[in-house]
C-alpha cells in the first residue's frame, strides 16, 4: 500500500494537505519547511517545483516560484536536497509542477529519480487526459508514482469519472475555475462538492483553492475527505523568520 492510499485508510476525513513552494523562503529551506509541516500535523505535503510560467498559480505562489528560482533552486537541487528526507518526514510528499521541465530533464529519469528518493506521487496540470494514457501513464506506473488529476466545477460527470479512473492517491477537486489563493465568497463551492460527494468517485477527494482558513478547511471538509492549502499558508512563512514557530500557529489555527 502506498504511502498516500495508507493515509486516507487511516484517515479518510479533514486530511490536510499543504502547499509548500521547493526552494522558499531560502534555497535551503526546503527541508526545514517540511519538516514543520509534519511537526505541526498536516497530513500530507505538496511540494511546488517552480517553473517560469506556472498557468495554474495565482500570484503568491507564482511570486514564490520567481524567488525560489532566483534563489537557484532546480530540479536537480531539489532531488539533491530531498536525497534523505526520508529519515526524518515520513508524511505522503507528492510533486507539483509542470510538464516542460520534466521533459527537459528527461520524464523517465524525474519519475525515477522521484521514487528513489521517496516522493510518492505527481500533480502535473498541463498534462492533457490523452497523453497521460499515452504516453505517461505506465512510465509513473513502473516507478510507483501516484498521479493526481484535477476538476473543475465546470468538468463533466463524464470526464469527471474518466478521470478518477486514471487518477490514484486521490482527486483533486478544483474549488473554482479561478486561479489559487483566490479571494472569493466560497459558500457557492457547496453544491459542487455535494455533487462530487453523490458521486462516489473510486479516490478520496481533497479540495484545492481558495481554502485558506478554519472556515473554509471546514466547508471544503463537509462534503469531501480534506482540503489542500497553498497560498494562504505561503504568507505566513514569507520573510523566512521562525518557519517552525509560524507553521505550528498556521496549522493550529485552521485545524484546532
Amino acid at each position: 500500500m502506498s504511502r498516500i492510499n495508507d493515509l486516507f485508510a487511516r484517515k479518510n476525513k479533514r486530511v490536510l494537505n499543504v502547499y509548500c513552494t521547493a526552494g522558499y523562503p531560502q534555497l535551503d529551506s526546503t527541508i526545514e519547511v517540511t519538516a514543520s509541516l509534519k511537526a505541526a500535523g498536516a497530513d500530507l505535503i505538496e511540494l511546488g517545483m517552480p517553473y517560469s510560467d506556472p498557468l495554474a498559480d495565482g500570484p503568491v505562489i507564482q511570486a514564490s516560484g520567481t524567488i525560489a528560482l532566483q534563489n537557484g533552486m532546480t530540479i536537480t537541487k531539489l532531488f539533491e536536497q530531498l536525497k534523505d528526507f526520508r529519515n526524518q518526514i515520513s508524511l505522503p510528499v507528492i510533486l507539483m509542477g509542470y510538464v516542460n521541465p520534466l521533459i527537459q530533464y528527461g520524464f523517465e529519469n524525474f519519475c525515477a529519480k522521484a521514487a528513489e528518493v521517496g516522493i510518492d506521487g505527481l500533480i502535473i496540470p498541463d498534462i492533457p487526459m490523452y497523453e497521460f494514457e499515452k504516453e505517461y501513464k505506465a512510465i509513473m506506473e513502473k516507478h510507483g508514482l501516484d498521479f493526481i488529476f484535477l476538476v473543475t466545477p465546470e468538468t463533466s460527470e463524464e470526464r469527471i469519472r474518466k478521470l478518477d479512473s486514471l487518477s490514484s492517491g486521490f482527486l483533486y477537486a478544483v474549488s473554482s475555475s479561478s486561479l489559487t489563493g483566490s479571494d472569493k465568497d466560497f459558500s457557492p463551492v457547496e453544491s459542487y462538492l455535494q455533487r462530487l460527494q453523490e458521486m462516489k468517485l473510486k479516490n478520496p477527494v481533497l479540495v484545492g483553492f481558495g481554502i485558506k482558513d478554519k472556515s473554509t478547511f471546514d466547508i471544503a471538509c463537509k462534503y469531501t475527505n480534506g482540503a489542500i492549502i497553498g497560498s494562504a499558508y505561503i504568507k505566513a512563512i514569507e520573510g523566512g523568520e521562525d518557519i517552525e514557530q509560524k507553521t505550528k500557529e498556521f496549522i493550529g489555527q485552521v485545524v484546532n
